[in-house]
């Protein structure tokens, strides 16, 4: 599969800093003749995770316990797709201990896609929420769908992600319920 990063938009710096960490990673392996790992991680959440780390779904789930708005940039027809923290650790752990030495890139997330309009309204649902939903102009450079290719990780690995959305959302949600927000 063929990406296109745009090099010039807001969000560049971001995406083109990932890519030289991972050229200098592995001109590091050649160098020293050693063995490295190069993971990219897509969209991680779960209990743990910080609540003003600004990422959608923690975004979400303050603004819907506190019975807020929810902001949506643009018209939340935009894609996503979001991997759940024990998923993640299960392929990052089998991805250090494979036997077949790949280096990578090694994609690890969930390619299971979820508009930002649904996912808004599913965790309102879940969380019982009286929050409305404000739409604000969306960033020119947001991408219209970020999902990963996970082949690589199904073949090599013999992984996939088994948590289902609504399932990890409903652990987070009970996270974050807990959470002395006041700090």
């Amino acid at each position: 599969m063929l990406c296109h990063v745009n090099c010039r938009g807001v969000r560049s710096c971001y995406d083109e800093g990932k890519r030289v960490a991972e050229t200098l990673f592995f001109d590091y392996e050649r160098m020293h003749n050693t063995q490295i790992r190069v993971a990219r991680i897509f969209n991680t959440y779960g209990p743990g995770m910080h609540p003003h780390d600004g990422r959608v779904v923690s975004n979400f789930i303050l603004q819907a316990l506190a019975n807020e708005p929810i902001t949506i940039y643009g018209d939340g027809s935009q894609t996503r797709s979001f991997c759940f923290v024990d998923d993640l650790v299960d392929g990052l752990i089998k991805f250090m201990d494979n036997p077949s030495g790949h280096s990578g890139p090694m994609n690890l997330g969930n390619p299971f896609e979820i508009t930002i309009l649904a996912l808004a309204t599913t965790i309102i649902r879940m969380t019982k929420s009286a929050s409305t939903l404000v739409f604000l102009d969306l960033p020119g450079d947001d991408p219209k769908l970020r999902r990963p290719d996970i082949s690589l990780a199904k073949s090599v690995l013999n992984w996939t992600p088994v948590v289902q959305l609504e399932a990890g959302l409903q652990r987070t949600i009970d996270y974050f319920k807990h959470l002395d927000l006041s700090r």
